[in-house]
């Protein structure tokens, strides 16, 4: 439920609507302080409890508008925040007027190769440099990252080119290390419903990239980001990164029909991740324009100095001179939908 004040109320009559709403046993947020105050009750209430509780704020001239959600996400949506909200990446902005960038390897496999990667892409455009230091693998014999060295060589990448880092976190007990390090916490494709994890990076101030699991519905995406916003973190990325399929032609199936579909529910700006989607280096490019035009607010691409060679995913890594025939293609697609390339 969201409850609209009427503009330049006192904060005495703010404050007597929310004791009146605690009186059933709620606890209303307030979500716009002023000049408007907009308060939201997020709790799960019957519809019976609803109609009486929009019955017995019917009579204060203070309140100008009284919505009931249609969804079983409140924080996440549109209904409950309008305007698409925009997520500081460094100096930029996901979910502004810009298309934002973020590229790197799959993993940091050493310091002189995410150096290497980092000062190749920062002059053809990137926005975010992404490498991952702590690996989820399918078989525990493959390359697993460097742990908190290789979160050391990002935040040294970062000082040397000024690109903020992407970097994913698997436990709730290493969030506070990564956070050390990291300017956004990336919740990978198999930990999205890790409540635990969830609620832990929902309580720290760093922006969390929450991806779609293999096998998730949309509304279950939302869910799962929900139970971030409802421990206080508002700073959250949506990223498509493909769905399990009987196809072997590409490694997932890229679903870019769920960029518009969460334009209508959810204000959070929208990524899409087209390497694990096709894992084949030469469908990125095309898959990456496309969902530039769908109106995604972001793109994150694999990128290797020498894919041949990379520890991890170096099918489906662009190498820095694929990168560089890719971003002027992105942008004119970026401008043609009224939009341009986000700058760090």
């Amino acid at each position: 439920m969201v409850i609209a004040m009427r503009e330049g109320c006192q904060k005495a009559e703010v404050a007597q609507v929310i004791a009146q709403l605690r009186e059933y046993g709620l606890e209303p947020r307030i979500i716009s302080p002023g000049p408007r105050v907009v308060l939201g009750v997020v709790e799960e209430i019957s519809r019976a409890l609803a109609q009486e509780i929009i019955a017995s704020l019917a009579d204060r001239e203070e309140v100008e508008e009284i919505n009931t959600f249609e969804s079983s996400w409140k924080l996440v949506s549109r209904g409950f925040r309008p305007e698409t909200s925009q997520v500081r990446l460094g100096g930029c902005q996901v979910g502004g007027p810009g298309v934002a960038v973020v590229a790197g390897p799959c993993a940091v496999e050493s310091r002189a190769g995410i150096l290497e990667a980092a000062a190749a892409l920062a002059p053809l455009g990137a926005a975010g440099l992404r490498g991952g230091a702590f690996k989820p693998r399918t078989s525990p014999y493959s390359f697993r990252g460097l742990g908190e060295e290789g979160l050391k060589h990002l935040a040294e990448a970062r000082e040397l080119t000024g690109l903020p880092v992407v970097t994913e976190v698997l436990r709730a007990s290493e969030v506070e290390l990564v956070a050390r390090y990291a300017d956004v916490l990336q919740i990978g494709a198999r930990n999205m419903q890790n409540f635990a994890l969830l609620e832990a990076v929902g309580e720290v101030d760093r922006p969390v990239l929450l991806k779609r699991g293999l096998m998730a519905t949309i509304k279950e995406w939302l869910l799962s980001a929900e139970y971030i916003l409802a421990r206080g973190n508002w700073q959250v990325i949506l990223c498509e990164r493909g769905i399990r399929s009987y196809d072997s032609e590409t490694r997932n199936i890229l679903d870019l029909s769920a960029v518009p579909v969460l334009k209508q529910h959810t204000h959070l700006p929208v990524m899409v991740d087209p390497s694990h989607a096709a894992g084949k280096r030469e469908l990125v490019p095309a898959l990456a324009l496309a969902a530039v035009a769908a109106g995604a607010d972001a793109i994150m691409v694999e990128v290797h100095p020498r894919p041949q060679e990379a520890f991890s995913d170096g099918r489906q890594s662009l190498s820095l001179e694929e990168f560089a025939t890719m971003m002027p293609r992105l942008e004119k697609v970026a401008q043609a939908v009224g939009r341009g390339l986000a700058r760090p």
